[in-house]
C-alpha cells in the first residue's frame, strides 16, 4: 500500500453538520452517501453527529443506508451535556439496527479534569470505543493517564472559525508528547482542511477572516515521527511545516528533512496511536492532496 493511505486510510471523520460548513441533515448525508461509493472512499471514517440528533439522522438518511449489513455507515457520537440521556439514545438505535445500515461504535465526550474523565468514561459501555477532548491549556499529563487506564481515546481541538480558537504549537505539541508516552490514541478535531500549516479563510463567508491553521499531514506525520525518536525541537519545526517540497513520498516510506518512516512505522502509527481527524468538509483535504500531486 502507498505510504499516504498507510497514513490516512479511514482517516476523515465527516463532520458536514459542524461549522463552518453546517449543513442540514440530509444534505450532509447525501455528501456521505457519495464520498462512500466516490474513489477517495479509502479516506473516509465515520460520520460524526451529536446523539442528540440520531433520530433525525435516521429519518433522514431514508433510501441512503446501504442495504448490505456487512457495510454498515459507522457513526462517531458526540455525548452532550446529559449523558445518561444520550446512551439511551445510543441504546435504542442499536436495538433498531442491531444487525442493520448504522453502527455507533464510537463516542467523543469532553472531560476537563482525571476526575472528570474517569467519571465519564466509567458510565460508557465497553463496546464503545470512546475519545475523550482534553483542554491544551493544561498539562494532559494525569488525564491521559487516567485515560490509558480505561483503554480510551483521546481528542485534541486544532482550531475553529475564529483565529483564536487555534492552539499554539508548543500547547499541540506538549499534548502530542504526552499521548505518545501514554500510549494514549488520538483524534483531532476543527481546523484540519489542509495538508500543510498556512493561513486560510476561517469561515466560507465572502467576507470571510484569516487564521493560521496547523495541517493534518503537520499533525499526522508529527506523531508518527514523535513514536519513532523525534526530538521536540524537530517536531515542532514538523508542526509548522509549509513547504511541501520538505516531504517526500515514495513506495518504500516517507521522508521529511532527513527523517524517514516506513510502512511498518506508519502502519503501526495508525493502529495504535493515529485515530482520525474530524473536517467539515472532505472535498478539501482531497482536493489539496490532488494539487499536491500525491494523488
Amino acid at each position: 500500500m502507498h505510504p499516504l493511505r498507510l497514513l490516512l486510510a479511514h482517516s476523515i471523520d465527516y463532520a458536514g453538520l459542524f461549522p463552518p460548513a453546517a449543513l442540514a441533515m440530509r444534505p450532509a448525508l447525501e455528501k456521505y452517501a457519495a464520498y462512500r461509493s466516490g474513489p477517495e472512499a479509502w479516506a473516509l471514517g465515520r460520520f460524526v453527529v451529536p446523539a442528540a440528533r440520531l433520530e433525525e439522522l435516521e429519518s433522514a438518511a431514508a433510501g441512503l443506508l446501504p442495504s448490505a449489513p456487512d457495510d454498515p455507515w459507522r457513526l462517531s457520537v458526540l455525548i452532550g451535556a446529559d449523558p445518561a440521556a444520550d446512551l439511551r439514545r445510543l441504546e435504542e438505535l442499536d436495538c433498531r439496527h442491531a444487525a442493520g445500515a448504522l453502527l455507533a461504535d464510537t463516542v467523543e465526550v469532553k472531560a476537563d479534569t482525571a476526575d472528570a474523565v474517569d467519571t465519564a468514561l466509567a458510565r460508557l459501555p465497553r463496546r464503545l470505543a470512546a475519545f475523550v477532548e482534553l483542554p491544551l491549556a493544561r498539562d494532559p499529563g494525569p488525564a491521559l493517564a487516567v485515560i490509558a487506564r480505561h483503554g480510551a481515546g483521546a481528542k485534541v481541538r486544532t482550531g475553529g472559525v475564529t483565529e483564536d480558537a487555534f492552539p499554539s504549537t508548543d500547547d499541540l505539541l506538549r499534548f502530542l508528547r504526552a499521548a505518545v508516552g501514554a500510549g494514549v490514541p488520538f483524534k483531532a478535531t476543527a481546523g484540519l482542511h489542509h495538508p500543510l500549516r498556512a493561513r486560510y479563510r476561517l469561515t466560507y463567508e465572502p467576507d470571510s477572516a484569516s487564521g493560521t491553521m496547523f495541517g493534518f499531514l503537520n499533525l499526522f506525520l508529527t506523531a508518527a515521527f514523535l513514536r519513532n525518536g523525534m526530538s521536540d525541537s524537530d517536531a515542532r519545526q514538523l508542526l509548522e511545516e509549509r513547504d511541501a517540497a520538505a516531504l517526500a513520498f515514495d513506495r518504500d516510506g516517507i521522508s521529511w528533512r532527513g527523517h524517514r518512516l516506513g510502512p511498518a512505522a506508519l502502519a503501526e502509527a495508525r493502529s495504535t496511536g493515529l485515530g482520525s481527524f474530524g473536517s467539515c468538509s472532505f472535498d478539501e483535504p482531497i482536493g489539496d492532496l490532488a494539487s499536491l500531486r500525491l494523488l
